[in-house]
């Protein structure tokens, strides 16, 4: 799979603040954050009760 290089990275900010505007990119920016932390609490969870249930068999 390729990596996101510099450019292309510039590239992607440069076209959400053509889309988004200054003013909200830093709520969509805090929004998903709050999702990813969200996701990742979710699924180390599901992963506790996964090892959980194996060392109960």
């Amino acid at each position: 799979m390729p990596t996101i290089g510099i450019g292309s990275l510039l590239l992607i900010v440069f076209a959400a603040l053509l889309v988004f505007g200054p003013k909200k990119l830093p709520e969509l920016g805090k929004a998903i954050g709050e999702s990813l932390k969200e996701f990742k609490s979710a699924t180390k969870g599901l992963a506790d009760d996964d090892e959980e249930n194996k060392k109960n068999e």
